[in-house]
């Protein structure tokens, strides 16, 4: 984002996108998500869910997860057993590395040298961690150490709009500002295995649901 006098509104001068490269298909997601946390005798609670997945108008799931992952830490996918350090640590290492792929794509759509970006302003539900996302994203990209940086956590669902709201304040005053916004959302924390407790389902691990 940026703008190019005082007299120009700021703009959105790129986008890039990014995905795990491992997803599913919605229609295979509940065979899937049963079959992983070893509740397929929950029958009553699957056919709920198969409801719930087949009007949902998704088509497909991204996962930062994998059958392996699971297999190899069946704290994951059981239901109430220790995971959050985990899952944590899966968080603190995969959102950077998403955020580096979808910020690629846009600086290269962008077509100008990444020296010229002077604010990073990062924003996730999850991953804390020191130093943060935003941090390891600027060594990631390899830009400037002194670029300005801005971390957002735990702000939830409107976290993203708060970034580009900051973003455009920052441009309106910085003509010659150049900001990289970036939001990086999956749901590997709250992750939970199906449950008979009424209001709890498992969530899928992904960063983007299409």
């Amino acid at each position: 984002m940026g703008s190019s006098d005082g007299n120009v509104p700021p703009a959105i001068l790129a986008i890039g996108t990014a995905n795990p490269p491992t997803f599913i298909n919605q229609d295979d997601f509940p065979d899937f998500l049963f079959r992983v946390t070893n509740s397929e005798h929950l029958t009553r609670v699957k056919e709920r869910f198969t409801h719930l997945c087949n009007r949902s108008g998704m088509k497909k799931r991204h996962f930062v997860m994998t059958e392996e992952i699971f297999e190899e830490n069946p704290c994951i996918s059981s239901s109430g057993a220790a995971s959050l350090n985990l899952c944590q640590d899966l968080a603190i290492k995969v959102h950077p590395e998403l955020a580096m792929e979808a910020a690629t794509k846009a600086i290269d759509e962008w077509g100008q040298p990444k020296s010229a970006i002077t604010h990073v302003i990062m924003c996730s539900s999850s991953g804390v961690d020191m130093p943060g996302s935003d941090a390891k994203l600027v060594q990631l990209l390899s830009l400037s150490p002194s670029v300005n940086r801005l971390m957002l956590y735990s702000h939830g669902c409107h976290a993203s709009g708060t970034v580009l709201r900051i973003a455009k304040d920052i441009a309106e005053n910085n003509p010659e500002a150049r900001i990289l916004a970036v939001s990086v959302e999956t749901t590997i924390l709250p992750f939970q295995a199906p449950s008979v407790t009424p209001g709890k389902f498992g969530l899928c691990k992904c960063a983007r649901i299409q």
